[in-house]
């Protein structure tokens, strides 16, 4: 029964890695990967930190939130409508795997964009601004699950049922841009009024932010320990949604 179990989790494995191996040869590289995924956390974090004062260490932990929180987000809404356009997310729902396997390999093509990305952005704060990173280790796993929470925030929207990623990105941008606006990451939470703070709260961009601070310049406002709980509990909670849109879909045969 055990190696029965353990081979099973070993195909499931595999399948989800053949479906994240497959969307990233074929959707890294799209104009809408690239505009919503790659440019758009930069445009906004010089957008807002233009003429501001601030250490090296604060604007990179911004840096690095804004780009796993963007790029990680990106993925489902634009690869799911555009391959249900193209028929082949049919033939993968057909396909011998499980309907979380499949969604979970989803969330790992959104998750390895948002880490690849804040590579980029990490090592030109390293190199070009001479930042030391305060904890390494909770450097890495904020990022890790950052991007597999905001990944998971992002299938939600990739699991409407439509075809034209059009119809999602509108509504899935305005969600990513009311949880930055009410987030802790242009206005540090110390400096919000107090019924801001109780809203930032309900931001899981407010807890990746503060862990990237921990992270970078050694400090935060919340306990760091919660920061890793809230982000970890997101990426399990808002994958259930997904599969409930799914599940709701095939009932009513879209």
């Amino acid at each position: 029964m055990m190696h029965m179990t353990i081979q099973r989790l070993k195909n499931e494995f595999a399948q989800a890695w053949t479906v994240v191996v497959k969307d990233i040869r074929v959707y890294y590289l799209r104009p809408g990967m690239i505009m919503f995924g790659f440019l758009m956390p930069f445009f906004m974090f010089f957008s807002f930190s233009v003429r501001r004062q601030m250490e090296a260490g604060d604007g990179l932990a911004r840096l690095l939130a804004l780009t796993v929180f963007f790029t990680a987000a990106a993925a489902g809404p634009f690869i799911i409508p555009t391959e249900r356009r193209v028929r082949t997310y049919d033939r993968l729902l057909a396909a011998p795997m499980s309907l979380i396997t499949l969604l979970l390999g989803k969330i790992a093509v959104g998750s390895f964009f948002a880490i690849a990305v804040s590579t980029v952005a990490l090592t030109a704060g390293l190199l070009i601004f001479d930042v030391k990173i305060a904890q390494p280790g909770f450097l890495a796993l904020g990022v890790m699950l950052g991007a597999l929470a905001f990944s998971a925030l992002g299938l939600i929207f990739g699991s409407i049922p439509t075809n034209n990623p059009g119809d999602v990105q509108m509504p899935s941008t305005l969600l990513r841009w009311g949880l930055l606006f009410i987030s802790g990451v242009f206005v540090p939470l110390n400096e919000m009024a107090p019924a801001a703070q109780v809203i930032a709260y309900f931001s899981p961009l407010t807890y990746a932010q503060d862990l990237m601070n921990h992270s970078v310049v050694g400090s935060g406002t919340i306990n760091v320990w919660l920061d890793v709980s809230v982000l970890l509990l997101t990426s399990i909670l808002l994958l259930w949604p997904s599969i409930w849109l799914h599940k709701r879909a095939q009932v009513l045969g879209n």
